[in-house]
């Protein structure tokens, strides 16, 4: 079946890398890494945010500004791109779309990367932001994860972890289309094949082996693997997905799992819309409706 044409500026985008990825099946993991940077050209530029790279815990990053923003509470941002691709500049103007939303600060983090740095690594350095962040005067309560994609594997895993020793947690997690499943058989691989611009078995089997190969962690591990996860005593939870994407099922059985759990989650789905369609933050008023809806849930809280 030949699938639509994509209807906005990230499905082309999608789309794109797509046809450059078919004509070079060999490209190399660096030249996927800059096309995958070309991620920022779905977002419009905010307007009043500043942006400046720097560390926390030895991690670099870039830290987002919004302007008369709340600089006691941050947004932790873990980057999508399969643990392999994606950078703080691919995601830049999506943390400042929702740290204005939200009035606050955001860290977008430049972890690092598999296969050269494959699982524990990324969350490591995560969890290595989140302990300088409390050095530097921050408090846990005042600190919430975000996490797009294998993003959102790790914001989720992150908080698995501190929750596995026993350690305060994060106020609250917000995920967009989160890739959880490496075993690499959801439902909707299947069924949503043909709407879905982007994502395929292939593509993502090779990141599961460019992230798990070597790191002694099997496809079923909770911190590589979520849905296995006992999320009891995980904070509150934002999912939101586009029912179109092939990912979309890790969303579904990730918010059944939370709610078997007793968790505070909250799902939100996009009709009709792509892999992390929130990209699209100041060109497509779903987008735009989204980042207002996730920053809504954001500010409720703080009202608990």
């Amino acid at each position: 079946m030949t699938k639509p044409e994509p209807q906005d500026l990230l499905g082309r985008i999608y789309a794109q890398w797509v046809v450059e990825m078919s004509k070079y099946p060999d490209m190399s993991t660096e030249l996927l890494r800059i096309l995958f940077d070309d991620w920022q050209r779905a977002t419009a530029e905010p307007e009043d945010v500043t942006y400046r790279h720097t560390e926390f815990g030895g991690v670099p990053g870039i830290q987002v500004r919004p302007l008369g923003a709340d600089s006691s509470r941050i947004l932790v941002l873990m980057h999508g791109g399969g643990f392999a691709l994606g950078s703080s500049a691919s995601h830049r103007k999506l943390a400042g779309h929702l740290a204005k939303a939200c009035g606050v600060e955001a860290f977008v983090v430049d972890f690092r990367l598999a296969p050269e740095h494959p699982y524990p690594a990324a969350i490591e350095d995560g969890l290595s932001v989140i302990g300088a962040l409390v050095a530097r005067g921050h408090r846990m309560a005042d600190i919430t994860l975000v996490g797009d994609s294998a993003g959102g594997n790790l914001a989720i895993a992150m908080t698995l972890r501190l929750l596995d020793q026993g350690r305060e947690l994060p106020r609250q997690v917000l995920t967009m289309s989160p890739w959880l499943n490496m075993e690499n058989n959801g439902a909707t691989l299947e069924t949503n094949n043909d709407t879905d611009f982007l994502i395929a078995r292939e593509g993502l089997q090779a990141n599961i082996d460019r992230y798990l190969t070597g790191s002694g962690t099997g496809p079923t591990d909770p911190f590589a693997n979520p849905l296995y996860a006992d999320l009891t005593g995980f904070p509150r939870l934002y999912i939101t997905a586009g029912d179109v994407e092939a990912l979309f099922d890790d969303s579904v059985r990730l918010h059944a799992l939370a709610q078997k759990c007793g968790v505070d989650v909250t799902f939100s789905v996009g009709e009709g819309q792509q892999h992390v369609f929130p990209f699209l933050a100041g060109r497509h008023e779903r987008a735009d409706q989204e980042i207002r809806a996730m920053a809504a849930w954001f500010a409720a809280g703080y009202q608990n």
